[in-house]
């Protein structure tokens, strides 16, 4: 049982760094970027708005870009295709974090399998009249090294998913936060402004 614990140990990590990079990855200053391109749109420059959101990575750019496709639609129109970007994005971000929760759950039922199996080795010993101190410790030390190997596991991993979806919360917020304030600055602010020089309307994507 503690090579399963072991191997199961190791695809938790494993998955907690890979989600760690990604979320630090896409989580950017959110505030300071959608003031970005607030100041851009002021200048009516909608397409260096957009070429900004697509360098910029993260599901904030994303949703942010979706409101810019739609900055000549009605309201409700942008807000459908911000709600779906949005939508798009997150499974995403809770990508694997039902795995690392299973691993936290499964760990102590490892443990308690393992500490079993050591229980059945100490009573097979005293079944057939051979048992010594060495047997008796053998089984014993099996029993509570499985348990302790498991605890040892699941309360990190525990911690890992907590750690982990706190994170997703985070950039939800920022998604949500992002959206509704650039839906509100194209609905109130940008359409107030004088048209452009030139032509910059961009083309929705379907």
């Amino acid at each position: 049982m503690m090579w399963v614990l072991f191997v199961l140990g190791v695809t938790g990590s494993v998955l907690f760094a890979e989600r760690v990079l990604y979320l630090h990855r896409g989580q950017i200053r959110a505030k300071a970027f959608v003031d970005g391109i607030k100041n851009i749109l002021a200048k009516r420059r909608i397409v260096e708005a957009l070429t900004v959101c697509e360098e910029t990575p993260g599901p904030v750019a994303v949703v942010v870009k979706a409101a810019l496709l739609h900055a000549h639609d009605d309201a409700e129109t942008m807000r459908f295709a911000v709600q779906e970007a949005a939508v798009v994005e997150l499974p995403a971000l809770e990508r694997r974090l039902g795995s690392i929760a299973a691993i936290a759950q499964i760990a102590p039922l490892v443990g308690l399998l393992g500490t079993i199996l050591g229980m059945i080795v100490t009573f097979g010993a005293f079944e057939r009249d051979y048992a010594t101190a060495s047997g008796l410790a053998k089984g014993m030390w099996q029993a509570l090294i499985s348990t302790a190997g498991s605890l040892m596991l699941a309360i990190p991993a525990y911690l890992a998913h907590h750690f982990l979806s706190g994170r997703v919360r985070a950039v939800v917020r920022d998604m949500e936060w992002a959206g509704n304030e650039i839906m509100r600055y194209l609905t109130i602010e940008y359409a107030k402004l004088p048209p452009a020089a030139g032509p910059e309307k961009p083309v929705a994507k379907p």
